[in-house]
């Protein structure tokens, strides 16, 4: 015999969840100031790119294309020939070596320095400190040519011409006021108080210079770098003035004028050895354009 079950109670009622209606997709509109500001960005970079392209179609172009009286910016026949008589030059390579030691001995000697003195007139009082950083900030509004003249003297005196160091040292020199401002923004950036709890923890001045403030700032080391290394590796005008017999110690913009001549340049020799000095620039940005970019913005910091 079965017995009845028990009648169950009916639970809590649930309301019903409403079901919102799919908004429709908002057409994305593009504001009148938006297009302007791309398209005028858009022909910024085709005028700063397009002497680049031309440089590098130059240095392909058969020499009857870059002789012709109708250029075009384009060349069915591209060929190697500049590049070759570039690399037949027996001195190329030596100008090459010059260049990469000039560079990176300006860029690592400017680096320390600038970081040191950042450190120096941001952390610590002293007199004439503020005299101190705006002599640094005059520097940079003398124009580099008229200091060729004086500075030719006193190379001249200290029997460095004819020599890398004529050219390291005033790159050097040119390099530090920007470097020293620059980073003089990082180190202002990093609180005291991570220096006074190193301080706590017992270490030195000299390790948390190197251990802890170096690395905080090594971003803004790298942005300074490659305005340094630009300068030092496409100086034109230290070149000429300084190294004056000794062509062994010369650097690669004045590989150019082996090919430029008043009655017959070579003007496809002339580009090729642009295309070559330019690619070590682009590898040396393209491996620190991360670093560059967050140097950059840390720069405008408070």
């Amino acid at each position: 015999m079965s017995t009845p079950s028990a009648p169950t109670s009916p639970g809590p009622s649930v309301p019903p969840v409403p079901v919102r209606a799919a908004r429709p997709a908002r057409r994305f509109v593009r504001r009148p100031w938006r297009l302007a500001a791309e398209a005028s960005a858009l022909i910024v970079a085709v005028v700063v790119a397009f002497p680049l392209y031309w440089m590098v179609l130059s240095a392909f172009k058969p020499a009857g294309e870059i002789e012709s009286s109708e250029p075009r910016p384009w060349t069915l026949s591209p060929s190697l020939d500049s590049f070759r008589r570039v690399f037949q030059q027996e001195e190329f390579g030596r100008y090459f070596v010059n260049s990469v030691v000039v560079a990176v001995s300006v860029v690592v000697v400017s680096a320390l320095i600038a970081f040191l003195a950042a450190t120096a007139v941001t952390r610590f009082r002293f007199r004439f400190r503020t005299t101190l950083l705006i002599m640094f900030l005059a520097a940079q509004m003398v124009p580099v040519e008229a200091l060729a003249i004086p500075l030719f003297f006193l190379m001249r005196d200290f029997g460095q011409l004819n020599t890398l160091g004529s050219l390291i040292l005033p790159h050097i020199a040119f390099s530090l006021p920007f470097a020293i401002w620059m980073l003089r923004g990082f180190v202002k950036a990093v609180p005291e108080a991570l220096e006074e709890a190193a301080y706590i923890d017992g270490a030195s001045r000299a390790r948390f210079l190197w251990q802890i403030l170096f690395p905080l700032v090594f971003p803004g080391l790298v942005a300074t770098s490659v305005f340094s290394f630009i300068s030092a590796w496409n100086d034109f005008l230290f070149a000429k003035s300084f190294i004056i017999s000794d062509t062994s110690q010369s650097t690669l913009p004045m590989a150019l004028l082996v090919f430029y001549k008043p009655d017959d340049t070579d003007w496809g020799g002339v580009m090729a050895a642009s295309t070559v000095m330019t690619v070590p620039v682009l590898v040396f940005f393209v491996l620190v354009q991360r670093r560059l970019v967050s140097g950059l913005g840390g720069a405008v910091k408070d």
